[in-house]
């Protein structure tokens, strides 16, 4: 089985973007891998801190790795925005196949201080472990809006001189640009559009692979476009953990005297499946 590393390189020759969505419990992973095998193609499951903290991080890599090995299927584990290095040596100790070092609001010199330094302990853990980092101001919560603005400022993207230097300086495997891009989304469905030009020019001055983050409320002709133009692998979460609570909700609500998790549970699953798997579809040009 390739590693993620190759499963990027693969992704990038090919156009296509891998899908990252996160959970917080195993009926949001088991939604999210059946919707990658009924697609048939490569998924990176994420965790945040948060979400690390709720699931239990070795027992998150022993799901996801059980899952990889009884079905043979391409299914990777990435530790998403991780703010300390201790808890980025963690995630690799434990299994995690990327983590995600952001260090954003910390300033220049600690960010390329302490990205460098996760870069080294990565290459030395006798696996290959990726580490990826994030420059520019997308925000941090995965929430709803009332409504999203009309457009980001030009002064919060991501300037292009200052992702190469930072590149060079790290040695980091993949980098998270601000392009247009916010986390969570507003309550209407649509986020502001993403500046497709700056991403191209990021990706020719960066030289190595880019994520798009706060991918959920972004429209697919912005999806496409962003793909054709660099983007290697799309983070989605804010629509699949509202898919996933419309879904519980929905079921309690017609069926009130329901106590069994796996009843109730079961339809915020299956309402999430079924977003993952548009959007594994839109990623991988289908």
């Amino acid at each position: 089985m390739k590693t993620l590393r190759e499963t990027i390189a693969w992704a990038e020759e090919n156009k296509v973007a891998i899908g990252h969505f996160n959970f917080s419990d195993s009926n949001q992973l088991w939604a999210i891998f059946n919707a990658a095998r009924e697609v048939n193609v490569p998924v990176v499951v994420g965790l945040s801190g948060g979400e690390r903290n709720f699931f239990g991080v070795e027992q998150a890599v022993a799901m996801v790795h059980s899952l990889r090995d009884t079905y043979d299927f391409p299914i990777y584990i990435n530790g998403d925005h991780t703010y300390k290095v201790e808890d980025v040596k963690h995630a690799i100790d434990a299994g995690f196949d990327s983590v995600i070092y952001d260090s954003t609001k910390d300033g220049h010199e600690h960010n390329v201080a302490n990205t460098k330094e996760c870069v080294e302990y990565a290459r030395n853990c006798g696996r290959d472990v990726l580490i990826e980092a994030e420059m520019g101001n997308i925000g941090q919560s995965s929430s709803m809006w009332d409504e999203a603005p009309a457009a980001v400022d030009d002064d919060v993207l991501t300037d292009p001189e200052m992702l190469k230097r930072f590149v060079a300086e790290t040695g980091v495997d993949l980098i998270a640009p601000a392009v247009g891009n916010l986390h969570g989304m507003s309550k209407d469905g649509r986020n502001p559009e993403l500046n497709i030009d700056r991403i191209k020019v990021l990706r020719e001055e960066g030289g190595i692979p880019m994520v798009l983050h706060g991918g959920s409320g972004i429209s697919d002709a912005d999806f496409k476009s962003a793909i054709e133009a660099g983007v290697c692998c799309v983070h989605i979460n804010t629509e699949i953990r509202k898919a996933y609570q419309n879904g519980i909700k929905e079921f309690v609500n017609a069926n009130p005297d329901e106590i069994a998790p796996y009843r109730f549970l079961k339809q915020g699953q299956d309402d999430m499946q079924e977003v993952v798997k548009k959007r594994l579809e839109l990623f991988n040009g289908m």
